[in-house]
């Protein structure tokens, strides 16, 4: 290891780096170019079964102008040092602020954080990509702007940009959250800012209410790539509705899947349903309201008596399906009878509504991020098991109940495999569903460490073979899931990247782009 430095980038010399150094210094400044053990400790940490010494960055850069990043990407073009990008740095369970490769430097965006516009008449935002979805929720109810966000389940600290490059959802009907994209400026690696569809035509005044453009549509290379650094992001805001009525509706069967799949689909794709509606497994909403410890301290993977004991203590179903309506009362009133009389045939689900669950810790977490609120609930996960560990693996279902169950079941196993607990719900698109778990364990367990990685490992491999990929991984994974699509896709993103960043600066590794 470098005396002077924590790590070095690969390939890169001390005398090297120390000349990159000064010339970042003589751009921002010597307090934002932080390099020392203690400022970069906060980059550092992960949650992942890997050793925090292979995403060790090299430094971190605290730009707050466009025309900064464009002389730190010379810079780095001069001296061949690979830069990692951060937003707010908070996906925690995909890879958090640490660089995908030891030794690259972390540019940290969260001091561009400012709130460009919000449109009241036309319901859109622009902002910076430090911008958090608390300040804009503040921005908002401050100004009554009466506009609602739709935001992932940390809410409160992580932000939109970020987000939604990574094509993060949420759970609002505006959840599928780059589907309600709309304009991007983009800083490049050779440092030409380009602004993405109308952004592009001198003084446009259209930036922010027409994604297209005119020619190839070139928004979705930024989502999930390094081909640029995203400087300002505009989207779409959901009007305020009238009337908003969140409800669950429990059953008490993990095969009950199907049942539930199948009700819900037609009701989604006809817009009876008009969010992305979550179907939570019972540990999935267990950590609300109990800890791992108080139902089972033995070996292995939680027995599903204990999971039907927690169900019954805490008044949870095996599976909870949580949605909403929206509208006016009109609206609303319609469209619940369809809601009841489709789930209400079977005799086997629980239909309730907000007046029931009325100060049910895990109804109003969910009834809250249905309609756009700040809150950090989901993070009890982390305290189910302890010893922070945790990654989310993220294969993608058709939005039919077999499948649904056949992905549930071998997830089950898997993790059961390997004395892991299966920790997931399905979050409802139109024709799809995301089956987020979070794979959770002792990180300061080396056993349960080495479990983790095997299990997780073994998820990708096994669900990719039977044709499920992954949406979203964590940066110790991104190179394994790349591979599971196919030569074909790797080396079209090779040639786009060779195309636009010919010397490899811009996060080496994101998406297994190099």
């Amino acid at each position: 290891m470098a005396d002077k430095y924590i790590a070095l980038p690969k390939g890169v010399s001390e005398k090297l780096f120390d000349a990159a150094i000064k010339e970042f210094r003589s751009v921002l400044g010597e307090a934002a170019v932080l390099t020392s053990a203690a400022q970069l400790a906060p980059y550092i940490k992960t949650m992942m079964p890997v050793p925090d010494s292979e995403h060790v960055p090299s430094a971190a850069l605290m730009a707050t102008t466009v025309e900064q990043i464009q002389k730190i990407v010379g810079i780095c073009n001069q001296y061949k040092v690979p830069l990692w990008p951060i937003s707010t740095g908070k996906n925690l369970g995909y890879g958090s602020a640490a660089p995908a490769e030891r030794g690259q430097v972390v540019l940290d965006l969260k001091r561009m954080n400012r709130i460009l516009e919000v449109n009241k008449d036309l319901a859109y935002a622009l902002v910076e990509p430090g911008v958090t979805y608390q300040q804009l929720y503040d921005h908002i109810a401050e100004h009554k702007l009466g506009l609602w966000l739709s935001v992932p389940a940390p809410s409160a600290i992580a932000g939109p940009t970020g987000n939604t490059l990574d094509r993060g959802v949420g759970y609002t009907p505006y959840g599928e959250h780059f589907l309600f994209a709309c304009g991007m400026e983009v800083v490049l690696a050779n440092g030409e800012v380009l602004r993405t569809g109308m952004g592009s035509l001198p003084n446009s005044n259209t930036w922010q209410v027409f994604k297209w453009g005119y020619g190839p549509y070139l928004d979705g290379i930024f989502t999930q790539s390094n081909y640029g650094i995203v400087t300002k992001f505009g989207f779409w805001l959901m009007p305020a509705p009238p009337v908003y009525k969140p409800f669950v509706i429990q059953y008490q069967d993990e095969g009950d899947i199907v049942e539930i799949v199948e009700t819900i689909r037609p009701l989604r794709i006809s817009g009876v349903i008009p969010n992305a509606a979550v179907i939570a497994h019972a540990l999935y909403d267990a950590p609300t309201k109990a800890k791992r410890s108080d139902y089972y301290t033995g070996p292995g993977a939680i027995p599903d008596a204990a999971v039907r004991k927690i169900s019954k203590d805490h008044d949870l179903g095996i599976w909870n399906i949580y949605a909403a309506l929206y509208g006016t009362q009109e609206q609303v009133d319609v469209n619940w009878k369809i809601v009841t009389q489709a789930f209400g045939r079977s005799g086997k689900a629980r239909i309730r509504t907000e007046k029931e669950m009325a100060g049910d810790r895990a109804f109003d977490y969910r009834a809250e991020i249905m309609r756009g609120g700040m809150n950090l609930v989901e993070f009890s996960l982390y305290n189910w098991r302890g010893g922070g560990g945790s990654m989310w693996f993220a294969p993608v279902s058709q939005a039919l109940g077999s499948e649904t169950l056949k992905q549930m079941s071998l997830t089950k196993q898997i993790l059961g495999k390997h004395g892991l607990d299966y920790s997931g719900e399905f979050i409802v698109g139109m024709r799809d569903m995301h089956h987020i778990v979070d794979v959770l364990y002792d990180k300061t367990n080396p056993e349960q460490v080495k479990a983790a990685y095997q299990c997780f490992d073994e998820l990708l491999t096994t669900f990719s073979e039977l044709g499920y990929g992954t949406y979203r991984v964590n940066t110790a994974f991104m190179d394994k899931v790349a591979h599971t699509y196919g030569p074909v896709q790797r080396h079209v993103h090779k040639m786009l990247k060779d195309a636009l960043d010919p010397n490899g600066i811009l996060a080496p590794g994101k998406s297994g782009i190099r």
